[in-house]
């Protein structure tokens, strides 16, 4: 058969035995329009995406440290995602010092830091500082923040009340945690000390009580962020359940002597937190 012939029977074929194929059955629908909004590329940046609800865990690399942390807490700043934000006076993100190789994650400001937006600022915080010397560093010397950043309050229609404070609720934490996630893989120290029993459950993984994970050192596994290099982690005693119970303290130092020697660093026998 001639090539003419085959593709004059091909035509045919197509016009009329297969018709039926190409035709579809029922009117196709059409699609709405989608719209994408877009922003900014200078608003583009790791931090931003990291924070995005949809965000899979990724390795936090970063050229310009100081100014991701900087970036990352004019964000904690304005953030109303949970309750939290509609309640506090200010925000507090963290401070310390960005390149340290120690830092120390509380659960949630009170009512001294809702009014400076500094991190343990009232009684709690100046033991912590106590701690903090007695292990041989300084404050300005490490890094300083916590699981939420927004005042807890037991009456958030009383922010003036004293006594009000209250532990963060899982709703509020998960929803802020990737705040501190990411705060962490930026700064990425060498050791981290979660003060109390809701820091410590929160970034240590599938442990059943505070007690059981006290005074004992893990490798931390954040969820939405990867640090550069690995950090150890090490659970002790708020410094406001030091406050409240000062025979604590003895267990608490127990627990930080022995982070002080995975340090590489001799504890100081004669050290002793005392209540101030």
């Amino acid at each position: 058969m001639k090539a003419r012939d085959l593709a004059k029977e091909l035509k045919n074929y197509l016009l009329h035995e297969e018709e039926g194929f190409f035709i579809a059955k029922k009117p196709l629908k059409k699609k709405k329009a989608v719209t994408v909004k877009t922003e900014p590329a200078a608003k583009k940046t790791a931090v931003k995406k990291v924070m995005d609800k949809a965000t899979p865990k990724v390795k936090t690399v970063v050229k310009d440290k100081a100014a991701a942390l900087a970036e990352l807490a004019e964000q904690i700043t304005k953030c109303t995602r949970c309750e939290l934000g509609k309640t506090r006076i200010k925000a507090v993100p963290g401070e310390g010092n960005i390149n340290t190789k120690l830092m120390f994650i509380g659960e949630g400001p009170g009512f001294d830091e809702d009014r400076q937006g500094r991190p343990f600022v009232g009684r709690a915080g100046q033991l912590l500082d106590k701690i903090i010397a007695a292990m041989g560093f300084k404050r300005e010397e490490v890094f300083i923040a916590n699981m939420v950043k927004c005042h807890p309050m037991k009456e958030p229609n009383n922010p003036e009340k004293h006594g009000n404070d209250r532990a963060p609720n899982q709703e509020e934490i998960a929803l802020c945690r990737r705040y501190i996630e990411q705060q962490i893989a930026l700064i990425s120290p060498d050791f981290i000390v979660a003060l109390g029993s809701v820091a410590g459950r929160s970034l240590i993984k599938d442990v059943p009580t505070f007690s059981a994970i006290r005074g004992k050192i893990y490798d931390l596994d954040l969820t939405y962020a990867t640090p550069s290099k690995p950090i150890k982690i090490l659970a002790t005693f708020h410094p406001a359940a030091l406050l409240r119970n000062p025979a604590w303290k003895k267990d608490a130092w127990a627990d930080l002597k022995i982070l002080l020697t995975a340090m590489g660093r001799e504890p100081n026998t004669k050290n002793d937190v005392k209540q101030g």
